[in-house]
């Protein structure tokens, strides 16, 4: 019996792409709808209320699942401090990134958060210790640039609100940095829990500075936002199971597409050909940081 349970888990990790595969597809499916609730949110409620909606409600379905998985001592991690710290990170993300939702189109915002993984090829050396050839940092360069094509310094009001798509990227690629940094240290699921409790708890502070009382249908979207962003990160860490990280990693960038589909669907927003240009700098300098990280990291082994 332990034997046949030993090949079953053997075959389930990391040997299944195309479920893998089918899982990140539906990340990047479920992740626009909660940019949408949060755009068409942000007519009627403070991005902060949204914010903590999204993450309330996110709770409320990932606690239970947690709990029964890995008991209540499972909602306590070995390092809280950075794991508060890591929190911290991923709330102003999100705000930043909902604030820019509520004022840009969202492939603009989305395109520009997704500088996140040039952040940290840029950042890794120093605060990571890992090697990035030549290559990367020239493909981090351009990245940057496809950023000011999206953003085109000057445009007036709406670049303030692209700067902080921006930001959120560069926010959340020091959160990606923290997260490799305590990897292993609790399970996945737990991890992402603690998260977002951190995020209640620090949204929670400034609602009474802002507080609008919701309508029931707005209290409709935020659990639909919740709903949408717990089962995308479950996919997503399912996925990342399922199949090697090499072979999933690129369809994230479908995030773009589906964001794009989304917002022209939704609110009639579709990018021009100029921010068409600066999206697919970012998606192409991606995807070629992500390949060229597992070439150097193959050519420093053979030495």
């Amino acid at each position: 019996m332990r034997e046949r349970d030993r090949s079953h888990q053997a075959t389930a990790i990391g040997d299944a792409p195309w479920r893998g595969a089918l899982l990140m597809i539906a990340t990047v499916t479920l992740q626009p709808v909660n940019q949408a609730v949060a755009k068409h949110l942000a007519a009627e409620l403070p991005v902060i209320e949204i914010v903590w909606g999204r993450l309330l409600f996110h709770c409320l379905i990932a606690v239970p699942f947690v709990i029964a998985s890995h008991g209540v001592g499972g909602l306590r991690p070995a390092n809280p401090g950075i794991q508060i710290f890591r929190g911290g990170l991923l709330s102003v993300a999100t705000i930043f990134l909902f604030g820019a939702l509520a004022q840009i189109p969202m492939a603009d915002a989305i395109a520009l958060a997704f500088v996140a993984p040039l952040v940290v090829t840029a950042l890794s050396p120093l605060l990571l210790g890992e090697y990035v050839g030549p290559r990367r940092w020239v493909a981090v360069a351009v990245g940057f640039a496809g950023a000011l094509i999206v953003i085109r310094p000057g445009a007036g009001a709406m670049e303030w609100a692209a700067l902080l798509a921006l930001g959120s990227g560069v926010i959340y690629g020091f959160y990606l940095i923290v997260t490799r940094r305590i990897a292993g240290t609790a399970p996945p699921a737990v991890t992402l829990v603690y998260t977002a409790l951190v995020g209640v708890v620090v949204t929670s502070a400034m609602l009474p500075f802002l507080w609008v009382s919701p309508t029931s249908a707005a209290w409709a979207w935020m659990a639909l936002a919740g709903a949408a962003s717990a089962l995308a990160h479950f996919c997503l860490i399912r996925a990342y199971h399922y199949a090697e990280a090499s072979l999933i990693a690129p369809l994230t960038y479908g995030e773009i597409v589906m964001a794009t589909l989304l917002g022209y669907i939704v609110f009639g927003d579709f990018p021009d050909t100029v921010t068409w240009l600066g999206v697919g700098v970012i998606a192409m300098t991606g995807l070629y940081v992500s390949m060229r990280g597992r070439q150097d990291k193959a050519d420093r082994s053979c030495r």
